[in-house]
């Protein structure tokens, strides 16, 4: 069967529109609704399941099956093809659905003389509420016309869900979480200890206006919303404080969000879809939500929340509201509560006023942490179910540095808040008072502490912090977050931006650091049965090098005039690495001859992730310029035990006798060959391995931002003499974990923890 002709979408909407503003029942209407869909699309199924209480999925509506079996169906997410496209929040289009090994037979429906299936998910603030699907007898192959069209239409079925068109929202399931006493325990976002009333963030109200015929007219709507967008930004970045570093630039990267041609001419598409300009920007928000939220990476999740709230901030414009915290008329000190936040709306409450922020996502990395932290507003995140826990007005105790929300808190608790409050900012000033210092042992060891970042905004902090360089630039992010790779001059520009925030520190670039858990939505990749274990990393450099060859092209005009280090990730042998510095070489030759701009100079270096290095250390530490033990990677290959296996995570890690005598190897061999060793894996940024590590020879280290204040006073508080011995002693103990003893030698000793 044909695909259908180019105006198919705006017909269908219209008729749709049509169909809702017609008298009869909520399932009438959905009846209406699923007739037209299957007509339209030349589909001789058309069915509609909603999500209920219980995660299940209910048939409420379907034109092409038995009618007897609406309401009876019923499939649990995960289930059957339906129950596998809610679980993934992902279309799916298959030519012959019976031979899917997911298939699921519901005899009730009649369904078994279909072949073909495409469906999509009901889409809301990030939750799927249902599946809209079509089917065919023959053995469709669904065009990318068709699965489009579908896809916009689900977007307006999500809306008129949302708003009980269809069905009572009361029927509907629920927020997780119950309002309750006790104590409720979440992820530390921002350190501290605050008191206050909850004022809950309620989530955006159902789009009223879905569909539009007049194009033009919507997109002058748009102009005109975008327009306010980028003037209340500026005048948000007027209000910031000369001081506040991280806010302003948090409000310069919503800017550029803001001016992303490739966001505003995909809501363009949208529009002359046949969707309002409001239905539009949510279509397109959901989308990139789901490409995004899709990602096991943590940080390119955290990038979400920044693309949500610009999108939250447009459609209150193109409301006519002013984007910003809920009215409060109160005088009181507020604890927000919500399913996420905005760094920007963060930033517009009374900083008199919030003392906290309760979020039912959020994580360490998104930008609102990183202004929470500034601001020194406790924040904890993934606190399930808050929205629905906590009540408007009720008095809430939060814990940013351990993560706990206490709801209706005794004196006793109050009192040890003000305790705590005291410690924390004994310690705060502690750190700012370092901020010019050298993380210089008692002994006199000098440790160079730098940071890990993946944007431009990252590398504004290293003032603040007294960080004194970027030990890591993970380059992969921005690759994610594309609709296609970058070319290079785009490239270019990301580089020589995160370089220019650096100044004149040193910025080492990581070349792509993609598969396993880390894909590129354009970069087709085979299932694999070890992802962190497959092709990923150097080895895609290296099979795709034109790929590689563009970044190190890149990377090298970016650098014009300075040092270039480059840092090879997941290299396995030594025949990697000559192969990835070949083309490096190969690209910096390349430029010297047509005379294009090019680095003064080249670093190279080797990420060690891959145990089989440490048998290969003589013939790579005489080509490499330096190395960085990756520790996140190389406890789980060392160990056989997958970080991403709750049941394995605490099992093993780096304060264990094997990977500390590993490290201490690995840093006498790096001294011995005169080649710098850092560690950037997670274990930096724990001032108790951070002090192991340092006592094994390490002597850089790159880090989470926020951990440079509590390492740099570990560093200055250790003599490393005694702990050396000490661990002569343990490196052949037969116990897992060596925390406890090296605890108690911080806490005899003094080492500030």
């Amino acid at each position: 069967m044909s695909a259908p002709p180019a105006g198919a979408p705006r017909r269908l909407l219209r008729r749709l529109r049509d169909a809702m503003a017609g008298r009869g029942t909520p399932q009438a209407k959905l009846d209406r609704v699923v007739r037209l869909i299957a007509a339209d699309m030349v589909a001789e199924v058309c069915s509609c399941y909603l999500m209920r209480a219980g995660e299940v999925l209910e048939l409420f509506a379907a034109e092409g099956l038995r009618s007897a079996s609406v309401h009876k169906t019923r499939l649990a997410v995960g289930e059957g093809l339906i129950g596998h496209i809610a679980a993934r929040a992902r279309p799916l289009r298959i030519a012959d659905a019976r031979a899917h090994p997911l298939f699921a037979h519901r005899p009730e429906t009649g369904e078994d003389i279909y072949s073909s299936l495409m469906g999509a998910p009901l889409l809301r603030e990030g939750r799927v509420t249902g599946v809209l699907a079509v089917q065919n007898r023959a053995r469709r192959r669904y065009h990318d016309e068709e699965l489009e069209t579908l896809q916009i239409v689900a977007t307006v079925v999500a809306e008129l869900t949302a708003n009980g068109a269809f069905v009572d929202p009361a029927e509907l399931p629920a927020p997780e979480g119950a309002a309750g006493a006790g104590p409720v325990e979440g992820q530390p976002l921002s350190g501290g200890l605050a008191w206050g009333r909850v004022a809950i963030v309620r989530a955006r109200p159902p789009i009223a206006r879905l569909v539009a015929d007049d194009a033009e007219a919507e997109r002058k709507r748009l102009a005109d919303a975008v327009a306010a967008l980028r003037a209340g930004l500026d005048r948000l970045l007027a209000r910031a404080p000369d001081g506040d570093a991280e806010p302003r630039d948090v409000l310069e990267t919503f800017r550029m969000f803001a001016a992303d041609s490739g966001w505003l001419r995909r809501i363009g598409e949208a529009i002359d879809s046949g969707l309002a300009a409001e239905a539009a920007v949510y279509r397109v928000r959901e989308d990139t939500r789901l490409r995004l939220d899709q990602a096991a990476t943590p940080y390119l999740r955290e990038r979400l929340a920044d693309i949500e709230e610009i999108g939250e901030r447009l459609l209150d414009h193109l409301a006519g509201e002013r984007p910003g915290p809920p009215d409060d008329e109160g005088t009181g000190d507020i604890v927000a509560v919500a399913r996420n936040l905005g760094a920007a709306q963060l930033l517009e409450y009374d900083r008199a006023r919030l003392r906290a922020v309760v979020l039912e996502e959020g994580s360490p990395t998104a930008h609102a942490a990183i202004v929470a932290r500034a601001l020194e507003i406790p924040m904890v995140g993934q606190v399930r179910g808050a929205l629905g826990r906590f009540r408007d007005g009720e008095p809430v105790l939060v814990n940013g540095s351990d993560g706990r929300v206490t709801p209706q808190p005794e004196d006793a608790d109050l009192a040890a808040l003000r305790e705590q409050a005291a410690e924390r900012a004994r310690r705060d000033a502690l750190y700012r008072e370092l901020r010019g210092k050298p993380a210089r042992t008692r002994d006199g060891v000098d440790i160079r502490l730098d940071i890990n970042i993946g944007l431009a905004v990252d590398a504004g902090h290293l003032d603040a912090l007294g960080a004194e360089g970027i030990g890591l630039c993970r380059t992969e992010i921005p690759f994610m977050t594309a609709r296609s790779f970058p070319g290079i001059d785009e490239q270019t520009a990301l580089y020589a931006g995160i370089l220019e925030a650096a100044g004149a520190r040193r910025v080492v670039f990581r070349t792509l650091d993609i598969g396993g858990d880390k894909r590129l939505p354009y970069l087709p990749a085979a299932k694999e049965e070890n992802p962190a274990m497959g092709w990923r990393a150097i080895r895609v450099g290296l099979d795709r090098p034109a790929m590689l060859r563009h970044q190190l092209r890149a990377l090298l005009r970016a650098s014009a005039g300075r040092e270039l280090c480059v840092m090879f990730p997941m290299v396995a042998t030594v025949a990697e690495f000559d192969s990835a510095r070949a083309l490096l070489c190969r690209e910096r030759d390349r430029a010297a001859a047509r005379g294009e701009p090019c680095a003064a100079g080249l670093s190279v270096g080797c990420m060690i992730e891959a145990p089989a290095l440490m048998w290969q250390l003589r013939a790579l530490l005489e080509r490499i310029d330096f190395a960085a033990l990756g520790t996140n990677d190389l406890m789980q290959f060392m160990f056989a035990a997958d970080r991403a296996n709750a049941a394995t995570l605490r099992r093993y890690g780096v304060l264990s006798p094997p990977a500390l005598a590993l490290a201490r190897q690995l840093a006498r061999a790096c001294a011995a060959a005169r080649v710098p060793l850092s560690v950037c894996g997670e274990a930096a940024g724990g001032a108790l391995e951070a002090m192991a590590l340092v006592a094994a020879g390490v002597r850089v280290l790159s880090m989470p931002p926020s951990r440079v204040g509590p390492v740099k006073a570990m560093c200055r508080s250790l003599d490393t003499r005694p702990l050396r011995a000490l661990l002569e002693t343990l490196y052949d103990s037969p116990v897992a974990d060596l925390r406890p003893r090296l605890r108690a030698f911080a806490l005899d000793h003094g080492v500030a923890l």
